[in-house]
């Protein structure tokens, strides 16, 4: 309590908010895309992390704490609003949320790899109409499973978090090592000249884009500064702790799965098995079962891990209709506070990138790394603006006051910036050479499944907005409410979560009924 009885929000620590970030660091499902960059993978995780990572996160620090810039809500919305304006605003929080709808298949897929292990059914992750159908259930399923509302997701996640990606980590590292101890055939050879990729041959340099989607969301942390003690100090130091533990860990699982799994056998969605079934099999012959019983836990694992993130990105549109930007409808929920039509939606958009993805890429590796390339992709262009609106922020609106900022004046901001701002162009470019793992004959899918859908996914949210007059929505809008950090769950990573509450239309409007006549008078 402060002298006046009112109750005081307690800063957090740097322990505290280094915390909310966390649980990005571990992205067991992308150690075998990782594997397929070989040494090169070090490289480029420093690369994203240095030059990438850190810009994104210390630019949205910046623009989170400028003046007024949290009024609706802030985020990533806000910041790009009050920069390029409203249009390009809701352009980028669409795009923050449209990226997951791919991600999702990413996902799936990784599920379904995990469990035709299981049961020894190569089919389901090989024949694109089981894989199709497989993908499509577990989805549903998971989306109507929180529909009775996020009263259980905490619980959830935490322990989907802890069964199926933090302790298969860690059994996958002691394994590891004791692979290597023991002397254990690699795969790999070790020399100071493959450690650098050849730039000359940019069909090997396209896997980059999963080093990029590895660090991404970070921006959503960001908007946390405010509640972090000395965070001049402390926000900069938790997140050149955070990139550090990311690079050794993701060098790690990357390493692990690429000097075990023969580089022609490595499949995108079930190499983390692949690294499993080859390491306890080396211990003994007779552990088949146990790699069943940790495949069927990273399984459940992710399962949580979706079901956490159905509701999650939905609040950052539910929060552009509360501003009147989507027809009022997009704001109903239900009793229990689920933004049903959002999420309704959500699931018929996946759908169709299950189809496209699935029949159009074909092969697993194909369809896989298309659906990464396509997440990175949409997401990159939210970045490009968010970039851009940096810009403008420290350029020609240099007079707003802001509780942090980066270091070295203008001219450090604009480095820095400029530094992620070429990353993303160059990770946005390279995404659409076909990568040199997959065969030759598979180009033309990847191509034309990753162009196409890019196209549509660019232009819907501008359709969008040109037509966001016509049903009014601007008479009846509100000012969202961010999420402060006790709202957060760990466990979820911070690209899933959303940034706002999800108020119910009613709860709503009663707030706003009983505040009118203070306002008017």
């Amino acid at each position: 309590m402060d002298s006046n009885g009112k109750q005081v929000a307690r800063k957090l620590t740097l322990f505290g908010f280094f915390s909310l970030t966390a649980s990005m660091v571990l992205t067991v499902y992308e150690y075998p895309t990782f594997a397929t960059a070989k040494l090169h993978l070090v490289f480029f995780l420093i690369l994203g992390g240095i030059f990438w990572f850190l810009p994104v996160a210390l630019c949205a620090a910046e623009m989170a704490t400028v003046n007024g810039w949290n009024k609706n809500g802030g985020g990533i919305f806000s910041w790009v609003k009050h920069t390029l304006g409203e249009r390009w605003g809701f352009a980028a929080i669409f795009f923050q949320w449209f990226q997951i709808t791919v991600g999702f298949i990413t996902m799936i897929y990784f599920i379904l790899g995990a469990l035709s292990f299981v049961f020894d059914w190569p089919a389901l992750n090989q024949v694109p109409l089981i894989k199709f159908f497989g993908v499509l259930i577990i989805f549903w399923l998971l989306t109507f499973s929180q529909f009775a509302g996020t009263k259980y997701t905490a619980r959830i996640a935490k322990w989907g978090f802890s069964i199926g990606i933090l302790i298969p980590s860690v059994i996958l590292f002691i394994l590891a090592v004791w692979y290597i101890v023991k002397g254990g055939p690699l795969q790999l050879s070790f020399s100071a000249r493959a450690f650098v990729p050849d730039f000359a041959k940019l069909n090997t340099l396209v896997v980059f884009v999963s080093f990029v989607l590895a660090y991404m969301g970070v921006e959503a942390s960001a908007s946390h500064i405010n509640e972090l003690k000395n965070p001049k100090r402390n926000y900069p130091l938790a997140m050149f702790i955070l990139v550090i533990l990311a690079i050794c860990l993701d060098t790690f699982g990357g390493f692990t799965v690429a000097a075990v799994v023969p580089a022609k056998e490595i499949s995108l969605s079930a190499g983390v098995v692949q690294a499993f079934n080859y390491l306890l099999l080396y211990i003994n012959p007779h552990l088949g079962w146990l790699v069943k019983l940790i495949a069927l836990m990273i399984a459940a694992g992710v399962m949580a891990e979706i079901s956490s993130w159905v509701i999650g990105p939905s609040r950052g549109m539910f929060a552009t209709a509360q501003q009147g930007i989507l027809p009022r409808w997009f704001r109903k929920t239900n009793k229990s506070g689920v933004p049903i039509p959002l999420i309704v939606i959500q699931g018929i958009i996946v759908s169709i990138w299950d189809a496209v993805l699935t029949f159009g890429g074909g092969s697993d590796n194909v369809s896989f790394f298309a659906a990464m390339s396509l997440t990175v992709v949409i997401y990159l262009v939210g970045y490009l603006l968010f970039f851009i609106g940096y810009l403008v922020l420290i350029f020609k609106k240099r007079q707003l006051k802001r509780t942090y900022e980066i270091p070295g004046g203008t001219f450090g901001k604009a480095v820095v910036s400029i530094c992620g701002l070429l990353v993303s162009l160059f990770a946005f470019g390279i995404s659409f050479v076909p990568p040199s793992t997959l065969p030759r004959s598979s180009d033309t899918a990847y191509l034309g499944v990753l162009i196409v859908s890019f196209i549509i996914a660019l232009i819907l949210p501008f359709i969008i907005y040109a037509f966001h007059h016509k049903w009014g929505g601007h008479h009846h809008n509100d000012d969202p409410q961010h999420l402060s950090a006790q709202d957060i769950i760990p466990a979820v990573p911070p690209i899933a979560r959303g940034e706002h509450h999800i108020i119910p239309e009613a709860a709503s409007d009663k707030t706003n009924a009983a505040a009118e006549p203070a306002h008017k008078n």
